[in-house]
């Protein structure tokens, strides 16, 4: 496994000392972090016309390039995501996704499985909630930081589905902990509609925060020696925001989807001189009725 220099941006986030110098952590832990600006409203515009349905949905994305955490660890290389889920009118769903680099070894990084619950509710539907346990496995033979996330959500949404928000929370266990927020806001401009295709622009931003551990270390001499005091500081702080711009196409059982995303990652510790980050995105999809 090669390593690169990455920020490590959960509960053992930050390590800096005094001398601003950063250590570096396995870019593992940011792949859980990134894991939650997956964007699942096209599965809910689709299945919001059905009361009763049992079905998968195959999706595949690709990015032209790759960031952490909204931060550039300074290798180009784009990224491709497939994801097969299973939905059930009860409200049970289930996924397995994976994510492919094309330039790290090995190339297949991280392997998730996900089973959840979730349920619309109000007088309109316009609530949903939504309950979930992922477990992750990593292809790397590393002692990384997060295998397991239980998380724990709820959305609101117009009549029209045109407007909506969602808050998340999610506490990551294994080798270390975290907690983590975030939230997903959007709208959507109907461009075109007929009985078979539709056409949407949804924006979207994306916040995500989270637990971060800040390391400090001061030197002084004493009697004669180097003395190196450690001390830790648990902060919980903002880590990134990301505006997204899909347009989205729908025809019968397909979905396609074409975005331009931008990233606003907030400076952690003494973290300096970070630069807004963008990238394309294209994704497809297919939905199969069981």
């Amino acid at each position: 496994m090669k390593k690169y220099p990455a920020l490590f941006l959960c509960l053992s986030g930050v390590f800096i000392s005094f001398s601003q110098e950063t250590s570096t952590k396995d870019k593992q832990t940011n792949d859980v972090i990134d894991s939650f600006f997956e964007k699942d409203q096209i599965i809910d515009d689709v299945l919001a016309s059905f009361t009763k349905y049992q079905f998968l949905y195959l999706s595949v994305n690709y990015n032209n390039d790759t960031y952490f955490s909204g931060r550039d660890i300074g290798i180009k290389q784009y990224n491709v995501s497939p994801k097969i889920t299973y939905l059930h009118s009860s409200g049970i769903y289930a996924n397995i996704s994976g994510i492919y680099y094309s330039e790290f070894e090995p190339k297949w990084d991280l392997t998730t499985a996900t089973l959840g619950y979730g349920k619309s509710f109000g007088k309109e539907k316009t609530f949903k909630y939504y309950a979930s346990y992922t477990r992750y496995f990593y292809n790397n033979g590393l002692d990384n930081a997060f295998s397991n996330d239980i998380s724990l959500g709820i959305g609101i949404r117009n009549k029209k589905k045109t407007l909506g928000t969602q808050l998340s929370g999610s506490y990551l266990f294994g080798n270390e902990q975290s907690f983590q927020v975030a939230s997903t806001s959007y709208i959507t401009f109907k461009l075109l509609k007929t009985k078979k295709t539709q056409l949407d622009l949804k924006p979207q931003i994306s916040i995500i925060a989270g637990d971060q551990t800040i390391e400090l270390a001061r030197s002084y001499v004493q009697n004669g020696q180097l003395i190196t005091d450690i001390t830790k500081n648990n902060v919980f702080g903002l880590i990134n925001t990301q505006l997204s711009l899909p347009l989205e196409f729908s025809a019968n059982s397909f979905d396609f989807q074409l975005g331009y995303n931008i990233n606003f990652p907030t400076p952690i510790g003494e973290e300096s001189n970070l630069k807004n980050t963008s990238y394309f995105n294209f994704s497809m999809a297919y939905l199969i009725d069981l």
